[in-house]
């Protein structure tokens, strides 16, 4: 299993890690309200490689990162950004608002 999970590591990079952000309601009010993004990323990342694979994209330092995995089987990222890089201002650049 260690072997699979280090073959892993080496083929995804950061884009390959984070698959696309959530622009529902609930991410919305999060984004305004507690500074969070919700991305739905790859099943088998950590959240050390969720939280390096978002601050090499976005240049954004990450406070936490929360997982849950769906019923449909899809991992959901909760990602909570520092004060300094507001979550608005990341939504912004990739087109959600």
């Amino acid at each position: 299993m260690k072997k699979e999970v280090k073959k892993w590591k080496e083929q995804k990079d950061s884009y390959g890690i984070i698959k696309y952000p959530l622009s529902t309601e609930k991410s919305l009010r999060l984004m305004e309200s507690e500074n969070k993004l919700i991305f739905v990323v790859d099943k088998k990342a950590t959240k050390h490689d969720i939280k390096k694979a978002i601050e090499d994209i976005f240049k954004a330092k990450v406070v936490k990162i929360n997982t849950l995995i769906t019923q449909d089987g899809y991992k959901r990222a909760y990602v909570k950004f520092s004060n300094e890089t507001p979550a608005i201002d990341i939504a912004t650049n990739m087109g959600l608002m």
